[in-house]
């Protein structure tokens, strides 16, 4: 289809339902009522890739691929009417200046699994389409590098399949001999050739260097192969997937309940800020509206965590750029912080805290005290930290203009969080979509204005400042009230009453045994997590556990920039680049 039509394609004030219908006519094959807070629509696949580029087209674009992933649809028992689907691959895209999403769908057949790719409309589609064709088996007609991402290059079958098995015990035992140690040692050496890449330049060879999968810059394990001539970077490969666990897999085999300290190991440095967008999406499949002492509570726990990991932040930042010192500052502030949240929660870094329907329990005796002694200590540190730091003169020579990028190409390679707020773009979830009552609190959102790795370390300073102020507001301003709703799918009931009346024992055996039941629906939720936009797209088939969970973390493509953003840099800029990213790999490869 041709997309220049001349005019706004959206200027008739038609809905978008209505718009597509008119301009895609039987490419449109259904709409989906869900309960992800946005429009679903099913499209047929040959007009899928016209239907994305016509919503990146429009006057107000759906500019940021925010997710594409897939559901084995074989063994679901309640699909409502949709279309008649072995497997569905699903995008969704945001829209900055609408604020708002929407979701596309396309059916495919078990003989069938083949779609076009969508990287010409959409970069940031790249890795995610091998990410589907590695867990699911479909295929993407054009993508220039089909390949398994999350699992070795040997490995055998796509483990989301409902017939890949879920459990370590429905293997065979795990043997390697030693040819098996050469084949998968050769499966990792690297061909420039497959990637595109030349061995040499005007009779020059370029050097290919291994960064990681174990390096201090790396964060974890992770490896970029670099293409260098000298200490030009021409090219860089990411290759992700050492610390993949199967969090989804597992989500399968998990009661609804039960699988929140999964969320916990995500983002590994987030804490509760993960059990948030589990939890709100349960609770929307669930019906369940929590009390406003719950929202300030998870408020305040939230905040606490984006300050103990913006503090990791800003002392690795730090010791990548050369200086040692600070890291010991930070980590020291940090246990402060941790303090505060074992005091409140009993744990440190994995609460696993909150619940569908509310907390596991009511702040402790003293907490007040506890939290604003942390509240009267940080302000002053955050200061020190940008007199001796982000003021340093060296620090600004090795970050200023370095690895900077627009908000055009933020977006286009799917960027959100600081990272994208770095280059200027207003765009914070909990101001524009608030959620668990952030519309209730008083605080500002730093942006910055180059993009570059000095403002994406300066802007989490300021971030740290406001999540202060929130949290002296949740201090100052605890409602009363309960720790949970009052509702049968939440928390078991009190002994008490459990011991009184038949039909809460019932409820009480029911929900430790087995957990709750949600019916059949869909649903969505997101949150502005420390690292960028996470969300969690819960589908249930009406039975105690998740049929599909979908996981959508902000460092997958965050890494999946690098290559864009760092081709004609230099290996220091590099370093620089890694450390202001903020990524950990549980929160990449899941």
């Amino acid at each position: 289809m041709n997309m220049d039509t001349g005019k706004n394609p959206d200027s008739s004030g038609d809905s978008l339902a209505e718009i597509l219908k008119r301009d895609f006519g039987d490419g449109l094959l259904h709409e989906q009522r869900t309960l992800t807070g946005m429009p679903v629509f099913w499209v047929t696949r040959d007009a899928l890739t016209d239907v994305l580029g016509y919503l990146k087209g429009l006057t107000a674009p759906f500019d940021l691929l925010y997710d594409l992933s897939a559901i084995d649809e074989r063994l679901r028992s309640d699909r409502q009417g949709l279309p008649a689907a072995d497997f569905t691959v699903f995008y969704q895209l945001l829209s900055i200046s609408r604020n708002a999403d929407i979701m596309l769908k396309v059916a495919l057949s078990a003989d069938d699994l083949s779609l076009p790719t969508a990287v010409e409309v959409f970069p940031a589609a790249n890795w995610y389409e091998r990410e589907v064709w590695d867990m699911f088996g479909i295929t993407f007609a054009g993508h220039p590098h089909l390949t398994r991402i999350l699992m070795p290059a040997t490995w055998s079958g796509h483990p989301l399949r409902k017939d890949y098995p879920a459990r370590a015990t429905e293997f065979d035992p795990y043997t390697l001999t030693v040819e098996g140690q050469d084949t998968e040692q050769e499966a990792m050496r690297f061909d420039p050739e497959a990637w595109g890449m030349q061995r040499e330049r005007q009779g020059v060879e370029f050097m290919f260097l291994n960064l990681g999968p174990n390096h201090p810059s790396a964060h974890g394990a992770f490896r970029l192969v670099l293409q260098l001539d000298g200490e030009e970077i021409v090219d860089c490969v990411p290759d992700i997937g050492y610390h993949h666990r199967g969090a989804e897999k597992m989500a399968e085999r998990q009661s609804w309940h039960s699988f929140i300290p999964y969320t916990d190991r995500i983002d590994y440095t987030g804490g509760v800020m993960n059990n948030l967008p589990y939890v709100l999406a349960a609770e929307k499949l669930a019906g369940i509206e929590v009390p406003e002492r719950v929202k300030v509570i998870r408020v305040m726990m939230a905040e606490m965590f984006r300050i103990t990991s913006h503090l990791l932040f800003l002392g690795t930042y730090l010791q990548d750029l050369g200086a040692m010192t600070p890291v010991f500052y930070t980590f020291s502030d940090r246990q402060r912080g941790y303090e505060v949240i074992e005091g409140i929660t009993g744990f440190r870094m994995h609460p696993a805290w909150y619940r569908i329907g509310g907390v596991m329990q009511d702040l402790p005796q003293g907490w007040e005290k506890l939290v604003q002694g942390f509240l009267d200590w940080m302000p002053s540190r955050l200061r020190e930290y940008e007199r001796a730091m982000m003021e340093n003169a060296i620090v600004r020579d090795r970050t200023r203009h370095v690895a900077a990028f627009s908000t055009a190409e933020a977006l286009e390679w799917g960027v959100t969080g600081p990272n994208l707020r770095a280059t200027g773009c207003n765009f914070d979830l909990r101001k524009q979509r608030p959620y668990s009552g952030y519309e209730q609190f008083d605080f500002d959102v730093p942006l910055g204005h180059n993009g570059d790795v000095f403002d994406r370390g300066q802007l989490r300073i300021e971030e740290m400042r406001q999540s202060l102020r929130i949290i002296q507001q949740c201090v100052n301003h605890m409602p009363a009230g309960d720790y949970k709703a009052d509702h049968p799918l939440t928390t078991p009931p009190p002994r008490e009453r459990m011991l009184e009346h038949i039909e809460t024992l019932i409820t009480h055996f029911l929900q430790v045994s087995w957990g709750p039941v949600l019916k059949p629906q869909e649903s969505l939720q997101m949150v502005e997590a420390t690292k960028g936009i996470n969300s969690y797209y819960l589908t249930s088939d009406g039975n105690t556990m998740s049929y599909r969970t979908r996981i959508r973390t902000p460092s997958f493509p965050h890494l999946q920039q690098i290559p864009s953003v760092m081709r004609g840099g230099f290996v220091p800029d590099l370093i620089a680049h890694l450390g202001s990213i903020d990524f950990v790999m549980a929160d990449v490869d899941r």
